[in-house]
């Protein structure tokens, strides 16, 4: 027959939420161990009715519990429940993760598409650039010899005003008017609109 010394006396009865969250906000690991063990089940069903994928569910329900160990000295009690500040963060931070996935997949369409391979017709790339170049080649020929020199040595030798200058031996100046009086006479050949 049990004795009147076998039950707990009734100052042990559990905290509630709210004042194991101010124990959590304190520093007291084992209030949080508590509060964890009352509210994991809720938090996580929480979260994974709006994630669906277990894995990221539970992941998701982690750094829940992070936060709330970090930021429970900003609960304010007055402003409601314990329960429902917790609840209110965990949808926050689930609904944070199903926008972050679906900015990450739409992202991820964006550079499949923009590096999808586009097929060409090889035949008719290579006829319209041997035809550009013929009609590059025919206008340059229509260049005075100096400004042809000059143009080459720019674009096509990949030297800068200053280089071909030296490369000719004449001053910075009239290489710039070469290069200038040449690139109109050229589009003025090939029909391209300024």
């Amino acid at each position: 027959m049990p004795s009147d010394f076998d039950f707990e006396p009734e100052s042990t009865v559990a905290d509630t939420k709210e004042q194991l969250l101010g124990r959590v906000a304190q520093g007291d690991e084992a209030a949080f161990g508590e509060l964890y063990d009352q509210m994991a089940p809720r938090v996580l069903g929480l979260v994974r009715r709006l994630l669906v994928d277990p894995a990221q569910s539970e992941e998701v329900t982690q750094e829940i519990f992070l936060e709330i160990w970090q930021s429970a000295t900003r609960y304010e009690a007055q402003r409601g429940g314990a329960s429902t500040w917790i609840l209110t963060m965990a949808h926050r931070r689930a609904v944070d993760r199903i926008r972050s996935s679906q900015a990450s997949r739409e992202r991820d369409v964006k550079i499949g598409i923009r590096d999808l391979a586009v097929a060409f017709d090889e035949v008719s790339e290579t006829v319209e650039v041997r035809l550009e170049h013929e009609r590059v080649e025919k206008a340059m020929s229509r260049l005075t010899q100096l400004q042809r020199q000059a143009i080459s040595l720019a674009y096509y030798g990949g030297l800068s005003q200053s280089e071909v200058a030296e490369r000719l031996q004449i001053p910075l100046g009239t290489v710039k008017t070469r290069l200038r009086d040449g690139m109109i006479r050229l589009r003025d050949e090939l029909g391209v609109a300024s």
